[in-house]
Formats: C-alpha cells, sequence, structure tokens
C-alpha cells in the first residue's frame, strides 16, 4: 500500500537527506533485493539501498573497496547474448518458452511486442501494467515484454524493477524469463547461479502477483503468475542459447517471508542521529561514524552479496563475533555471541552448565586435551 502523500514526502526527503546534497540515488534493482531478503536483520543494508545510497563508491571510501559486481566484458557479452535470444521479434525466446513450458499451446508463428517506452519508473511501471492489462483483455495469442517495469512496496518503500522479460501466454498466464551469460553445460549449469537467478526471478515474480492482484481487482479473474521461470544461458561454449524451466516456489515464499521481515525504511532512518548523512564525499571518519550508526548482520554469505561486505567482515573481526564465522554456528551456540564466550566456556570459566552450547563446549574442550595428551605419550 502506498504511503501517505505527506508522509511519503517526507520520507523521501529524509532518504535524500541520508545520501547525501545532489547525489543521485542507486536504484534498487531485484539483485539487490533478493540480497537484502536473504539477510532481513541487516539494518544496515536496509537503510543504505532504501536511500539509494551507492555502497560500492562508500565501500572505497571507507577503504574497504568490494570486488563484488560484474566486470565490464561479462556486462558486454551478456548485452550481446541478450540481444541474440531476443533478436526477430523474440522468435527464438518465445520457441524456448513454448517448448519448455507450454507445449499444449499453439506454437508463437508471431508475438505482439508492445512498446514499453514512458517517462521516467513511474511511467514505465504504469505502461507495463496498461500493456498486461490489454494482453489479458486478449486472449488466444502470445505476447513478449521486453524490459518492463515493475513496482514493489519495500519495507514502506517502493522499488523499481525490471525483468528481461515476461511472457502472455494464449491461456493468459504471466512467466518471467532471465537471460544470463553463464553456460548451460551439458543441460545443467552451476547451481550457485542457477539458484541466485532464481531469487532474483522470485522478486519479479512476487512484483508480477502483485499487478495481477490489482488486475483481478476488476471483477475480472485475476491472471495466473507461473512460478516456473524460464532461464535462458548460453549452450556450452557456444553463443546458441538454450533453455531450462526452473521452478522458483521455494525461493518465492521465502523471499516474501523475509521481505514482510524487513524493518520499515522510515523506522530505521527515525532512529538515525540527526545529521547522519552517508554521502561518499564526506571525511573518512565522519562517514565510518555513520555507517557504524547503524547496527550491520555480518555473515560470510554477504561476500558474495553486499559491496560493504568487506568492511563489515573487517569490524565483525575485530568484535570477536562469531556471525563472522558463518550463520550455522551462530545458531548452534545460542546466546554466546563473542569468540572469546566461546572460549571462556569451554574453558569453565563462563556460562550456565545447564546449556546445551556450553555443556557441548565443554565436552569437545576435554575430549580435544584427551586427544592431545594420548598424542603425547
Amino acid at each position: 500500500m502506498p504511503l501517505p502523500r505527506t508522509r511519503g514526502t517526507a520520507l523521501r526527503q529524509r532518504l535524500a537527506e541520508l545520501r547525501g546534497p545532489e547525489v543521485p540515488a542507486k536504484a534498487l534493482d531485484a539483485r539487490a533485493l533478493a540480497a537484502l531478503a536473504a539477510n532481513p536483520g541487516c539494518a544496515r543494508r536496509a537503510i543504505l539501498d532504501g536511500a539509494g545510497v551507492n555502497k560500492a563508491a562508500v565501500a572505497s571510501a571507507l577503504g574497504s573497496p568490494s570486488a563484488f559486481g560484474q566486470s565490464q566484458f561479462a556486462l558486454t557479452r551478456g548485452n550481446a547474448f541478450e540481444a541474440k535470444v531476443k533478436a526477430d521479434g523474440g522468435a527464438e525466446l518465445l520457441r524456448l518458452v513454448h517448448d519448455k513450458l507450454d507445449r499444449s499451446a499453439e506454437p508463437p508463428a508471431e508475438a505482439r511486442v508492445p512498446d514499453l517506452t514512458a517517462a521516467g519508473p513511474q511511467g514505465r511501471t504504469a505502461r507495463t501494467e496498461l500493456e498486461l492489462r490489454e494482453a489479458a483483455a486478449h486472449p488466444g495469442a502470445w505476447t513478449l515484454l521486453d524490459h518492463p517495469m515493475l513496482a514493489l512496496d519495500v519495507a514502506g518503500s517502493p522499488a523499481f524493477l525490471e525483468p528481461d522479460a515476461v511472457v502472455v501466454h494464449p491461456d493468459g498466464s504471466w512467466t518471467v524469463v532471465e537471460i544470463k551469460s553463464f553456460p548451460l553445460l551439458d543441460g545443467s549449469a552451476d547451481p550457485a547461479k542457477v539458484g541466485a537467478a532464481a531469487r532474483q526471478a522470485a522478486v519479479y515474480v512476487l512484483a508480477l502477483e502483485e499487478v495481477a492482484a490489482r488486475l483481478g481487482a476488476d471483477g475480472a479473474p485475476a491472471p495466473r503468475v507461473r512460478h516456473r521461470v524460464l532461464l535462458v544461458c548460453p549452450r556450452d561454449f557456444s553463443n546458441l542459447p538454450a533453455a531450462s524451466a526452473v521452478d522458483i516456489r521455494k525461493q518465492r515464499a521465502v523471499t516474501a517471508r523475509q521481505l514482510a521481515r524487513l524493518t520499515r525504511i522510515e523506522d530505521i532512518a527515525g532512529a538515525l542521529p540527526e545529521g547522519t548523512c552517508f554521502s561518499p564525499e564526506l571525511p573518512a571518519e565522519e562517514l565510518t561514524a555513520a555507517v557504524e550508526s547503524v547496527p550491520a548482520a555480518y555473515a560470510p554469505e554477504c561476500l558474495s552479496a553486499c559491496e560493504l561486505a568487506f568492511h563489515c567482515r573487517a569490524r565483525s573481526r575485530q568484535e570477536g563475533a562469531v556471525t563472522s564465522l558463518g550463520r550455522p554456528l551462530r545458531a548452534e551456540l545460542g546466546g554466546l555471541t563473542t569468540v572469546e564466550d566461546v572460549l571462556a566456556a569451554a574453558r569453565g570459566e563462563a556460562g550456565d552448565p545447564d546449556d546445551p552450547a556450553v555443556a557441548a563446549l565443554r565436552r569437545a574442550a576435554a575430549l580435544r586435551a584427551e586427544a592431545l595428551e594420548a598424542a603425547c605419550h
């Protein structure tokens, strides 16, 4: 539900102040949303992404530049591959959709490819919804939306999302298409990359479901958003497209639940000291203090998903936080939040003996001592 006009205006002004004067906002895309949903307890990432702060520039200003992101070569190769897949009105792309997801439908001899050009993200979002409504009103034909714009409310702040493509089937259902430059080798791809693509597609599916719900509110049946998305990649080491249908129901459920858990952006912003700013142009000490004023929830997984990961890792290690060793270990240790607490509990110097985590640590320490003593004899 959109914020009331005056409240929304005040929030936008506050977020602009956090970015810094004259600093343009960095769009919150599906990749960032998927990473944010994977770590909903990180208020630092939530406020920086919500305010449109360029985290890569901030990380460099803090002295912890990030290697996160694609190289220019990878971006160029990906754009060239996507153009090849969508050539000739998306004929090859639609053939793959028909072959992998909808063989019972008539083959897509031709398709409607509407122009989605409009002014600004709000205009493009409205144009996309208009064309989806038009497609729903004329079933029986294929429609390809090339780079549509969708909107999703995230913790009280709107995020504008741009999937590679959305296909409307002859039965009126909608499919998200993700085009990636990593290869399908013998019909399969790197599971980690497929998982990341599935989480990204889940964000698009959630946004499309909101559009479908609005179309259904007019009295007509709401269009069905398919939970099997199409992942298109180069086949083996060629530039020929191959595709795989990916069921993202699990990723969709997890992402929806995690996004719902996010603290509202305005609540985080309201708790910050007056005058807080995250502009990379600030002196290093002032910027560091601003960033540290927002709690983070670092875990090793952040290294592959967040530009500030190196900075947060260094702080986490300085504090001796067990989360720097991984979330599974943190979950096993219960109330023991620092490495020093863990070692003290293992040595019998601290901790409740009835605590299962403390008891397990002391048992492990005893076994280690026995093994070392046996090795010395």
